[in-house]
């Protein structure tokens, strides 16, 4: 009389021990799929900029900036973190912000010109190259006791946004027209990413973790409103802000004491 009951019960313990599985799996799939869609937009950046359509592929790279952010914090969030997921980041990332960058550069520097240009090839190979290393340099010197509120190199995403915001400023202007600008916008912050300057980490504000996100909400509408109604010189003061944050930093910090404490606690 027994045995039925067992087999019930290894039944019952047999489909519940499959749904913790599936569940498991789709948990440690779902920031891959941010991943992927960082990757799609990146590469659509690349189709689009040879077609001529920079701003596209500036809005395009843009949303892999926000699919790049999404998948950390939801990984963090479901407790999917793996190394698995970091490699395929990092892929997804020198699609994104090594090659549709460089390559959205290049397709303005050149002007449909299919002739030799050096200068335009070799300006955009370093960024490459930077990139890559930055990325694999990452990956192999994560230390759990570093300091996770700063980035030593200028973050890919950071790089990619001073080049999205030069396009959407200049392009109108110096479409093959100013070397100088291809060596300023690409060189510049590509060998900038394998720097050892430090640049501030803003993903404790995105971190599930988080339990005021006050200054992240006020951030955010601020700029949703800048973008709204001065793009331009909104996209260039966040991408420029954030290029020029180590030299600024240090000259802007001694004013945070002229603000409250009280407005200190709610952004924080």
């Amino acid at each position: 009389m027994t045995r039925p009951a067992n087999r019930r019960t290894q039944t019952v313990e047999f489909v519940r021990a499959s749904s913790r599985r599936g569940r498991s799996r789709a948990r440690s799939w779902l920031p891959s799929l941010f991943t992927l869609a960082n990757m799609l937009c990146g590469f659509a950046a690349i189709l689009v900029s040879f077609r001529g359509q920079y701003s596209l592929a500036c809005v395009l790279i843009g949303t892999s900036v926000v699919f790049d952010i999404a998948d950390g914090a939801v990984a963090r969030l479901v407790g999917a973190v793996s190394p698995f997921g970091l490699q395929f980041d990092s892929l997804a990332d020198l699609v994104s912000f090594g090659l549709a960058p460089s390559l959205l550069t290049f397709a303005l520097f050149s002007a449909g010109r299919d002739g030799f240009d050096p200068l335009g090839w070799i300006a955009c190979f370093v960024w490459v190259a930077c990139a890559a290393i930055r990325l694999a340099r990452f990956n192999v010197t994560i230390d759990p006791t570093a300091d996770k509120r700063f980035f030593v190199g200028l973050p890919s995403p950071g790089a990619a946004g001073v080049v999205m915001a030069s396009v959407f400023a200049f392009s109108d202007v110096l479409e093959g027209r100013d070397r100088l600008w291809v060596l300023l916008v690409v060189v510049v912050p590509g060998l900038l990413m394998v720097s050892n300057i430090r640049w501030r980490s803003f993903r404790s504000l995105v971190s599930p973790k988080s339990r005021r996100p006050y200054g992240l909400v006020t951030a955010a509408v601020l700029i949703a409103v800048g973008l709204a109604t001065v793009p331009v010189l909104t996209f260039c003061a966040v991408a420029y802000g954030y290029l020029f944050s180590p030299l600024l930093v240090p000259v802007v910090a001694p004013l945070g004491r002229l603000v409250p404490a009280r407005v200190k606690e709610l952004l924080s």
